[in-house]
């Protein structure tokens, strides 16, 4: 018996457990990544001939394997979304984008420098790597598979699952302010923020929505109204064209120094505009889910392996206190602070603050930083900081998810919902 056996036969069990799991816990106070980080950390506990993973020394690989879950998670949410696109309409998600976002960079920020001790450059990669939202992990809070039925896209599953699609893409800018600050030195001065500006936040945005409407744009006029019908896709209900679509828009919009994750989004949310009551989307959204499962189960298995072997014994308690600031304090308020005033009611705000879920994005994000200079001497630190946080959102958040919104549902049978028009 050699490790590649083992390992061969953990993977088999894993794919079958991704299938079998979501549906055993199923309206129980769980959920799928609860479960496979639990595996995990108790296959690190017990003498499982695994091979164990190093993410400072693995670095590559996981950046490449965290970055391809994101965009084929964010393909299925824009597919999902049936809402047509507009200020008022998505009034919930751009208030959370454009407070929620820069105020938990902030505050994440100064609570590392304070807590931590870090330096300035270290605190704020850690403020831009934990403020996303995931769109990966949050299957009880987001839209559900593609559908013409209002009922499943409420106010709250919709400003979730539309700003977990978009905020993972706009974290780019603070990732790459924190690279220049480590490389000015941490002198806040010696950076060139108009360029960062210019060029950083909005150049690189602007390119990453123009590429995913027009090539969006393409694929549906292809997908639904070719004249040729090899060409017309729809026809032939292929779910695997989902990935052609995601890994050309990111392609594409990397290589144009645009946002990729922005792109993959916009252009699933561009496809299902094309012919919005199709049901070929429920069958590339339905690919895209089953490929996000097995690589999330398999990210996740390996992150509590490494929480209980190698990352706990550099856990300390400021860690965990930063971890649970971050869940518990900060995203709540800054979340609710970005929706006074808006159209729903209280109850509506509250879940849509507090259910910001950390997760597989944050590990992308480090993985990326890391493969540049400035942070090797906290990179072990940051990995600690980085998969606590995204352990204690799955659990908390994977724990009160299913009773929250099942509370919130039963309240809409009573009253109308508050969504804009």
């Amino acid at each position: 018996m050699t490790p590649s056996d083992i390992t061969f036969a953990v993977l088999g069990l894993g794919a079958l457990a991704a299938a079998v799991v979501p549906r055993l816990v199923s309206g129980r106070p769980l959920s799928m990544p609860m479960v496979f980080l639990a595996a995990g950390a108790l296959s690190g506990l017990l003498p499982v001939p695994l091979p164990d993973v190093d993410p400072v020394a693995d670095r590559v690989w996981i950046e490449h394997v965290t970055e391809i879950c994101v965009i084929v998670s964010l393909m299925g949410a824009g597919l999902a979304l049936n809402r047509r696109f507009g200020l008022r309409a998505w009034a919930g998600p751009w208030r959370l984008l454009g407070i929620t976002l820069p105020l938990t960079v902030a505050a994440t920020t100064a609570l590392a420098w304070w807590l931590l001790d870090w330096p300035a450059a270290t605190a704020l990669l850690a403020g831009a790597l934990l403020s996303p939202t995931d769109p990966v992990l949050a299957a009880e809070v987001r839209v559900g598979e593609p559908t013409d039925e209002e009922d499943d896209e409420d106010e709250v599953r919709f400003t979730l699952t539309a700003e977990a699609g978009l905020n993972d893409g706009l974290a780019f800018p603070f990732v790459l302010a924190a690279l220049a600050l480590a490389g000015a030195g941490g002198v806040l001065t010696e950076v060139d923020w108009g360029r960062w500006f210019g060029v950083d936040l909005l150049a690189r945005a602007a390119v990453a929505v123009a590429v995913g409407v027009i090539l969006g744009r393409l694929l549906g006029w292809m997908f639904f109204r070719a004249g040729a019908s090899s060409l017309r896709l729809s026809e032939h209900m292929e779910g695997f064209v989902a990935l052609a679509a995601t890994f050309l828009s990111y392609g594409i919009t990397e290589l144009a120094h645009g946002y990729g994750f922005v792109a993959v989004f916009v252009t699933a949310c561009t496809v299902r505009a094309a012919e919005r009551g199709h049901g070929y989307h429920k069958v590339l959204h339905g690919f895209t889910e089953q490929v996000e499962r097995l690589l999330t189960a398999a990210l996740l298995f390996l992150l509590g392996r490494y929480l209980a072997t190698t990352g706990i014994e550099a856990l300390t308690w400021r860690t965990v206190l930063l971890a649970l600031a971050l869940i518990v304090v900060v995203r709540p308020l800054t979340g609710w602070i970005a929706q006074i005033g808006f159209v729903t009611g209280p109850r509506e705000r509250v879940v849509a603050a507090v259910f910001g879920l950390r997760g597989i994005g944050s590990l992308f994000y480090l993985s990326y930083a890391l493969g540049h200079h400035g942070f090797e001497a906290r990179a072990h630190e940051l990995w600690v900081l980085t998969a606590t946080t995204v352990a204690l959102s799955v659990l908390l958040h994977g724990a009160s998810a299913t009773p929250v919104i099942r509370h919130l549902d039963r309240l809409r049978e009573i009253r109308p919902s508050h969504a804009p028009p």
